[in-house]
């Protein structure tokens, strides 16, 4: 049987990345009626969704199917690494500059931190939310027996069990923190979602886009770049160590983008306020 705690932690890190992303829209929308922040945070959530989903994941499908392509990811894991980093930054950086000049007509710092909550947001959903839903429905399954039924049709039906099995091994063999840190990373990563959009919103505000552009950029290439560090397991270090890094690494830019968000929106806010612009409320 699946121990409480990890059933636990598997439920903190769906509330984290489903429900708090969908919470936040409601709480800051309801606060700032009539500020375009529903429109703002779609605009952000196709940001990430358009070139990542519709665009970047085929393409990434399309090179996996490539046995060349394949082969040097394996031979060159750290460039393969840094590739999969700057790609995504390319892309999502991109969708981030298209939803900023799509609301450059009506751009204020109200309606950039709602693109930020919808980039980060619709990301955790996508990628971890939906994830832990699965991982409660093997969970219940597992709990009631219905799991080694689903195994026994799958191996009947001369399907490979193999998967099924390594799912079933994970939740009662892994430590409840492990589930937990997934958790954790998508509260951070959200954080520095939020940052890297209200970063372009503001350098297309102020006119001064490729500054905060390549700011974006060198930030989001920093974070996905940190998984290469996974490669030095069992090279000198244990996989506790690089997993403590990497957490490290990204707490720490975390707090950096939360600073930069932070200062960005108060001088914005103080801009705005002496333009006496009517949307902002001052």
């Amino acid at each position: 049987m699946i121990s409480t705690a990890t059933i636990l932690a598997c439920i903190v890190t769906l509330s984290v990345s489903l429900l708090l992303p969908l919470l936040c829209l409601l709480v800051y929308g309801l606060r700032n009626r009539g500020q375009g922040i529903w429109s703002a945070w779609l605009l952000g959530a196709a940001g990430f969704f358009v070139p990542q989903i519709l665009i970047r994941s085929p393409i990434l499908g399309a090179l996996a199917a490539n046995t060349g392509f394949v082969a040097f990811a394996q031979l060159h894991p750290w460039v393969y690494g840094f590739f999969l980093a700057l790609t995504a930054a390319l892309f999502e950086a991109a969708g981030r500059l298209g939803a900023a000049l799509l609301m450059k007509k009506r751009l204020t710092s109200r309606r950039a931190l709602a693109a930020g909550i919808g980039h980060g947001g619709i990301e955790a959903i996508l990628i971890v939310g939906l994830t832990y839903i699965n991982n409660l429905v093997y969970i219940v399954l597992i709990q009631t027996g219905g799991f080694d039924a689903l195994v026994s049709q799958a191996a009947a039906s001369g399907a490979d069990t193999s998967q099924l099995l390594a799912i079933r091994e994970s939740f009662l063999n892994l430590a409840p923190g492990i589930f937990l840190l997934a958790g954790f990373e998508r509260l951070l990563t959200m954080v520095c979602q939020a940052a890297m959009s209200v970063m372009v919103c503001y350098g297309v505000y102020k006119k001064r886009t490729l500054p905060w552009l390549l700011a974006c950029l060198g930030v989001h290439t920093f974070l996905d770049s940190s998984a290469c560090i996974r490669n030095l397991t069992g090279k000198g270090l244990s996989q506790a160590a690089v997993y403590g890094i990497i957490y490290l690494l990204i707490t720490a830019a975390a707090v950096v983008c939360t600073v930069v968000l932070v200062r960005i929106l108060r001088s914005w806010r103080a801009e705005e306020c002496e333009k006496a612009i009517p949307e902002t409320g001052c």
